[in-house]
């Protein structure tokens, strides 16, 4: 079924009886060409793509609860490529074009938002920072803008243009950045695979994968052993545990960082909004909720929930920022499980056993990332060697020291523990 204004209108005078269902929940069926493990955005995308431009179709994607459920369902939406350094600009420009065209590629409404990003410098040395920054977006083909203190509150007014402590000496304005709707990422993606034949099974948990001569060869799970010529695993937070089925240890650790929304208001803030001083970021959603985070709660968890001091801290730089949210209430927070790499970007790669592919090690870029992400797995599943926007996405970098790419310093850092 493909969406229209006209079908949305005929749907709403016949009682909405002829909807059906998006996809359909197969059983497992005892062997795939290729078994992805994890049906969130990076699996159900990876899924589609491997479909779609490389024309695999015996494949399953195995959630061990519902598709959608884990961080992808639970983030602050944000979609942005402003990133500096060789290897994650190429990447996350190639997934910010995919996100450009997502909603005509899945016809399916993900509420792309390009409202624009704005980053706050608030010293001269983080001014030259973001315009080195923004040199380099720019030669990498993206927009980038910096913006004067003057152009700053002409954009945002309502912030605390007076703060001693923290002035704001100007911005970068990433305009082609937004926001887009979460759940909609995942139920695109989702449709779109399953319209191409592939299987979606829920509440299968993967207890094992199984290996013969360093090769893979199936998974075991809760509804019975899989065989499979490949495996690909994209689990996020979960990454750790799952890659130690197959015998190995990953340079990750699992971090939960939290979000909150506010009671619903009238629109106030038109843009992505960050403070340079401290890691808070704030949009407005469709429904009128302010939704903000900032740091991970920096202890290794796998707890979906977050702990007193790190909210009290995220409120603190709020009311630095624009002393009017003082005025919200906190409707609800939440907790996402991140996977955190010692250099702060993730791995897309092949491991030491033949057939078993990884991604992951997203720490805070795991929404923005879904459509590059699932294409450049795609591709490295499908043909056996890299994609040009992710080929340095190595898991070998962190043994050979060679290609670390520490973007922002927001690694686990593995080297202070």
């Amino acid at each position: 079924m493909r969406f229209s204004g006209l079908k949305v209108l005929t749907q709403g005078l016949t009682g909405n009886r002829g909807w059906r269902p998006h996809w359909r929940d197969p059983a497992p069926k005892p062997e795939y060409d290729i078994v992805i493990i994890g049906g969130g955005g990076h699996g159900l995308a990876t899924a589609f793509y491997l479909a779609k431009e490389h024309g695999l179709t015996n494949v399953a994607v195995l959630e061990k609860g519902y598709l959608g459920g884990g961080n992808v369902g639970r983030n602050t939406t944000i979609v942005r490529a402003n990133y500096g350094l060789p290897g994650n600009s190429e990447f996350y420009s190639h997934s910010l074009k995919l996100w450009e065209g997502m909603e005509q590629e899945l016809n399916f409404n993900t509420m792309m938002s390009q409202r624009g990003v704005l980053n706050l410098c608030h010293s001269d040395g983080q001014r030259d920072a973001f315009a080195r920054r923004g040199n380099a977006m720019r030669n990498q083909g993206d927009d980038a803008e910096l913006l004067t203190p003057d152009q700053v509150r002409e954009k945002v007014p309502y912030l605390d243009f007076d703060n001693g402590r923290f002035p704001i000496y100007g911005g970068l304005w990433h305009s082609r950045g937004g926001t887009a709707r979460h759940d909609a990422v995942a139920w695109g993606y989702a449709r779109g695979a399953d319209q191409r034949g592939v299987d979606l099974i829920q509440n299968c948990e993967v207890t094992g994968i199984d290996t013969e001569a360093g090769r893979v060869t199936g998974v075991q799970t809760t509804r019975g052993a899989i065989r499979a010529k490949k495996v690909g695993v994209v689990v996020a937070g979960r990454s750790g545990q799952v890659a130690g089925l197959a015998g190995m240890r990953l340079p990750i650790e699992s971090h939960v960082l939290q979000a909150f929304v506010t009671e619903g208001l009238k629109p106030c803030i038109d843009h992505v909004v960050t403070f340079g001083m401290g890691h808070f970021y704030i949009s407005q959603s469709d429904k009128g909720g302010l939704v903000f985070g900032g740091d991970l709660d920096f202890y290794a968890s796998y707890a979906a929930r977050g702990n007193l001091p790190m909210q009290e801290h995220v409120m603190e730089a709020a009311m630095t920022l624009m002393p009017m949210i003082g005025k919200a209430r906190v409707l609800r927070s939440w907790g996402g499980i991140m996977d955190m790499s010692p250099d702060g970007s993730p791995i897309i790669d092949r491991t030491g056993i033949d057939g078993l592919y990884l991604n992951c090690g997203w720490c805070y870029g795991g929404f923005k990332a879904v459509p590059g992400s699932g294409f450049s797995f795609a591709h490295l599943i499908a043909q056996d060697r890299h994609h040009d926007p992710a080929a340095r996405f190595r898991l070998d970098r962190f043994s050979t020291g060679r290609g670390i790419m520490d973007e922002e310093g927001t690694g686990a850092q593995h080297n202070l523990h």
